[in-house]
């Protein structure tokens, strides 16, 4: 007998045949809408927003109360400051992660459109605005609050790569941001639906493990060894290997049809995140020659 939710999940993934690419693995078409409840539709990639504000808060939390990562064997923050920091990082990332994809990526058509610009729900997201909008959050709530900035920031950033994964993931399952067309005999090509009949690298695919599984790996490491008692390193890090992580991605992945290749066969993706490699070495030789960080109680900030 088979297992209900197993039954439920393979009626949702009808497979596209490809007879005349048999080395191409045959991608799976997902219904682009998770949920469905009368007219209420929830979209795998709203689940993949939530589900990293919320995994990324949980583990957050779980930095926050351990002691002994932190110098003194106590965070200058609260677990209780993260929880109302939450409300304000998450419109950082939809405010800033919208406007940076008007901004680099189509603003010839939402000049045109502007009221476009808030059906939010059509998708259109840049990593690079929504990490602008998570550093505005952090400078607005650090000072509100009282709180030092940069390790505020590297807690935010230490959880980053959970958002990143899952927006990577709800990226392939859009069938959306596919890769350049690869070698029919590479053993993983895919044909995407809406990608021609060319096989293609499942670029998505790469940058969730680099920009989420590997990131999140080396920031778990370097949290392990210390880093927290450098405020600003698990910042500069974060943005460092982000940057090198999203332009080897690059290669690999379809430039946007707006804009195609830029300079050089530069893609926007390339060039945006250079400033960010730049600003992440910055922040890792001020981290550096700064040393760990005295001691803060609650009652002193």
């Amino acid at each position: 007998m088979p297992v209900p939710a197993l039954s439920l999940l393979a009626a949702h993934l009808p497979v596209v045949l490809l007879p005349a690419l048999p080395l191409a693995i045959a991608f799976p078409v997902f219904d682009p809408i998770a949920i469905a409840i009368g007219p209420i539709a929830i979209r795998w990639y709203a689940l993949a927003y939530i589900g990293g504000i919320v995994l990324g808060w949980i583990y957050a939390r779980k930095i926050i109360r351990t002691g002994g990562l932190w110098s003194g064997g106590k965070a200058p923050m609260t677990t209780l400051d993260f929880d109302d920091f939450i409300l304000w990082v998450t419109l950082g990332i939809i405010l800033g992660g919208r406007t940076g994809y008007v901004l680099f990526y189509n603003l010839d058509y939402f000049a045109q459109h502007p009221l476009d610009i808030f059906q939010l729900w059509k998708g259109g997201m840049s990593f690079h605005g929504g990490f602008l909008g998570c550093v505005t959050a952090v400078l607005l709530f650090g000072r509100n609050r009282n709180i030092p900035v940069l390790s505020l920031g590297d807690v935010t950033c230490a959880v980053g790569p959970i958002g990143l994964f899952l927006g990577r993931i709800a990226n392939f399952i859009n069938s959306e941001l596919w890769g350049r067309p690869a070698d029919p005999s590479l053993p993983w090509a895919m044909v995407f639906p809406n990608g021609g009949p060319l096989p293609r690298h499942p670029s998505q695919l790469y940058e969730a493990g680099l920009e989420g599984v590997l990131l999140f790996i080396i920031l778990a490491l370097m949290i392990r060894a210390g880093a927290l008692k450098r405020p600003g390193l698990i910042i500069g890090m974060f943005a460092t290997c982000y940057g090198f992580a999203r332009i080897t991605g690059e290669f690999f992945r379809e430039p946007d049809p707006q804009l195609g290749f830029l300079w050089g066969g530069l893609t926007m993706g390339m060039i945006l995140s250079v400033p960010m490699i730049i600003a992440g070495l910055i922040f890792i030789l001020a981290a550096l020659r700064r040393g760990p960080r005295a001691a803060t109680s609650q009652q002193e900030r």
